[in-house]
């Protein structure tokens, strides 16, 4: 099984990468999230963590292999934990991803079925099912750091253990997803909570 790709990326499509790894070409289907990043990597080395399915039903004779690149091991494990819902599978999973992991976990954390059943495909008893499912199991996901706000070097460990401090502090978790978020627009390296906490309070304060 190929978990992982780094080679060229030769073409970019709708729904579609063609990736260039020594004699070989593989193309490989990308939800739109991925697609709007690899826009500015056209004819570079770029790296996907991948998942292998097959494409084709019971009543078909002819099973096909494909392939799906995401930017992060992260995108690709919860890409696996949404097509896990009952009634959505892959190709669906495929066409709902048009926003960030992110957004898309913290709006199941926050049990926002209205948002989810906006995604292409999803209609409100799929986001009930999605809501009901996975939304003691995306904590984590909902807390991955905006690739246009990037800190730097802050390991994610710092994230959410800063995440945790804040609801321990009494904010709500949407509050303290938007003070962390806030906060990492600085751009800065933060080696512990400590800081991370004094960047935040700093914010809050210029703010009040």
């Amino acid at each position: 099984m190929i978990t992982k790709m780094t080679g060229k990326l030769l073409s970019l499509g709708a729904e579609h990468a063609t990736i260039e790894v020594g004699a070989f070409e593989y193309e490989v289907s990308i939800p739109e999230f991925t697609r709007r990043h690899l826009q500015s990597e056209l004819k570079k080395n770029v790296s996907l963590h991948t998942i292998e399915y097959i494409e084709g039903g019971q009543m078909q004779t002819r099973m096909t292999p494909r392939m799906i690149g995401f930017l992060t091991e992260a995108e690709r494990e919860f890409f696996d934990l949404f097509c896990s819902v009952d009634g959505v599978g892959v190709k669906k999973a495929l066409r709902a991803m048009i926003r960030p992991v992110r957004e898309v976990a913290a709006a199941i954390e926050e049990k926002d079925e209205k948002w989810l059943s906006s995604l292409p495909g999803i209609g409100a008893a799929t986001a009930e099912r999605i809501v009901a499912k996975l939304r003691r199991k995306v904590p984590k996901f909902a807390l991955m750091v905006a690739r246009d706000v990037t800190a730097v070097d802050t390991q994610p460990d710092v994230v959410s253990e800063t995440f945790e401090a804040l609801l321990a502090l009494g904010h709500n978790e949407s509050e303290a997803r938007k003070l962390i978020d806030t906060a990492l627009t600085d751009k800065k390296k933060f080696k512990d909570t400590t800081e991370l906490l004094q960047a935040i309070y700093q914010h809050v304060g210029r703010k009040s």
